[in-house]
């Protein structure tokens, strides 16, 4: 009797890669531009469902925002992915949304954008994950009531 190979095919094994900030990004830059009120990611946190701010400015491509981690598989993206929807705040507005992860050539189409859009600011994320696919990407698409 033949036998019939019925498993499941193997999970990634381990985290995606990932650029953790450097300490000025972090412990100065980060901190500012939140307290300044400049563009901020508020999306619930995967473990502990608090709110969990970070500033991540949106990039416009064709009429389209997206949100773009350079860093790659960073907890911001983590969080969003999980919760599947954030809000975006600058300054006193606060703006509810959808995200919408993208793929294929959208993806490869926002990230060649988002590269030449930060140009020097980006050389260090992408020496270290050179591979566009390392970078996800979230459509930004308007709360529906």
């Amino acid at each position: 009797m033949p036998q019939i190979d019925d498993s499941m095919p193997a999970k990634e094994s381990g985290p995606r890669p990932y650029v953790p900030s450097g300490f000025f990004m972090s412990r100065v830059v980060n901190p500012i531009t939140l307290w300044l009120g400049g563009p901020t990611l508020i999306v619930r946190g995967r473990r502990t469902g608090r709110p969990v701010r970070t500033p991540v400015p949106t990039l416009e491509v064709g009429g389209a925002r997206y949100l773009v981690s350079g860093g790659g598989e960073t907890h911001w993206v983590r969080n969003l992915r999980a919760a599947g929807q954030g809000q975006l705040r600058k300054g006193r507005t606060h703006e509810p949304f959808r995200a919408v992860e993208v793929q294929g050539d959208e993806h490869d189409r926002v990230v060649a954008a988002y590269r030449e859009h930060m140009g020097w600011r980006a050389r260090d994320f992408f020496a270290a994950l050179p591979d566009p696919a390392d970078h996800p990407v979230f459509r930004v698409e308007p709360q529906e009531a």
